[in-house]
């Protein structure tokens, strides 16, 4: 299989493209699809590309943002149920075509897989464009944490199909594609994640807000960062620090974030602190005051928080999948459990918290592993896998077969124009 970051011709040599990206997730939304999205998007700006976003509208009254190199378009969404504050952009495939007739894209990057993107990428077959997408999420690991067990099938299916639509399909690690080609994903490629090593620092730990959670010096912090739902496996970072307390009894633990289980959790848990949703460096700050950071989630398709943790200098307690199988070497700079082992998962948060030298210099050696994580390098492997399907020529209704240089084939009457679309 090959990777997208290992078979682009130069980094950082892509030529320069309008891209139409399509998400129904964008900052200020705060999750990590969002996050990552709009570094993404940040970095192509940067390497000179035009940048179409079209996104839902998150909130009455919000106009479009139009800064050097992108232009929102704020389309009609709905609420997602039982997500508060995310939405889901509706069917607009006509609208799609009209407005990629007056300004065609070079390509057409669908970065999730709702109904919009559905439309999006309906649209840009019917216009011949070129097409890819990102897998962000698993949806059809989701539906079994919220009694749709019976829908894995059914959703797994659908998002084969959304996804074999497109020339490309982007994932965040080596693992994932593997399971996706195997599920009868075509033309999987990895781009990597990368972390803000001087947002989240070692540096930023505070004694302060160490003392709002009532620890003293030398007590230990166990930390997890996320949305507060079912798909997060909470009721293992409750186990695994319970057992960390019974042999370190001044441990306390921290969750940061919110979500529906807030409530439920704060009720049950009086001895936790909740700390909410915390952004930038407030975020940043909580990583740091932190000790050893609890990941037990078995849905994610990346995890962004297990590298922010390990910038932040703290050793990761997780399983072996994702961001973790990823970048952790099991007793050098982090722990890691077989997936699903929930007893081991346990059992290396405790040996973890019972050797404060050892933890020390595991969050030392996580801090080093994520400096190698440049955000530069995935934005030049991300551009450059962009215009490698760009340039493949594509089979319009009609006849027509266009490329990014201009090039024709078997036209019927479409003249190229310089900018690489077709005259009609």
């Amino acid at each position: 299989m090959e990777r997208a970051s290992d078979t682009a011709e130069q980094p950082g040599t892509a030529p320069p493209m309008r891209i139409a990206l399509v998400t129904e997730t964008f900052p200020p939304e705060v999750n990590g699809v969002a996050m990552t999205l709009g570094r993404m998007v940040a970095g192509l700006r940067e390497r000179g590309h035009q940048v179409q976003l079209l996104r839902p509208r998150q909130r009455r009254g919000e106009q479009p943002a139009r800064h050097g190199g992108c232009e929102e378009r704020l389309l009609p969404g709905l609420p997602i149920p039982g997500y508060a504050g995310l939405r889901f952009g509706l069917p607009a495939t006509g609208a799609l075509v009209r407005l990629w007739r007056a300004w065609r894209p070079d390509i057409v990057h669908v970065a999730t897989e709702g109904p919009l993107g559905w439309s999006a990428m309906s649209a840009a077959q019917r216009l011949g464009l070129p097409l890819c997408s990102d897998f962000h999420t698993n949806f059809d690991h989701y539906s079994r944490h919220y009694g749709l067990g019976w829908l894995d099938r059914a959703v797994g299916t659908y998002l084969r199909r959304f996804h074999n639509r497109g020339t490309a399909t982007y994932v965040p690690s080596r693992e994932l594609a593997a399971r996706l080609a195997q599920e009868g994903y075509q033309g999987v490629d990895v781009i990597a994640r990368g972390v803000d090593c001087e947002l989240f620092s070692p540096a930023r730990r505070s004694a302060t807000l160490r003392g709002r959670w009532g620890l003293a010096a030398g007590t230990l912090a166990v930390l997890s960062v996320g949305r507060l739902a079912p798909e997060k496996n909470l009721p293992l970072v409750l186990r695994a620090f319970d057992a960390i307390a019974e042999k370190r009894p001044d441990a306390r633990l921290v969750l940061v974030g919110d979500g529906p289980m807030r409530k439920s959790l704060e009720r049950q848990r009086p001895d936790v602190v909740f700390a909410g949703l915390r952004r930038d460096q407030d975020l940043a700050a909580h990583y740091a005051s932190g000790d050893l950071f609890l990941f037990p989630s078995q849905t994610e398709t990346y995890g962004n928080v297990t590298l922010e943790a390990m910038a932040s200098g703290l050793p990761v307690v997780a399983y072996d999948y994702a961001a973790a199988g990823e970048l952790i070497r099991p007793g050098e700079n982090g722990l890691l459990a077989p997936f699903a082992d929930a007893d081991e998962l346990i059992r290396q948060g405790v040996r973890a918290s019972l050797d404060s030298q050892g933890l020390a210099a595991l969050g030392q050696a996580a801090r080093r592993t994520a400096l190698s994580q440049d955000w530069c390098r995935i934005h030049d492997a991300f551009a450059a896998a962009l215009a490698k399907v760009a340039r493949r020529p594509v089979a319009e209704p009609g006849g027509a077969v266009l490329s990014l240089d201009g090039r024709v084939a078997a036209s019927r009457g479409r003249v190229p124009r310089s900018d690489g679309s077709a005259a009609r």
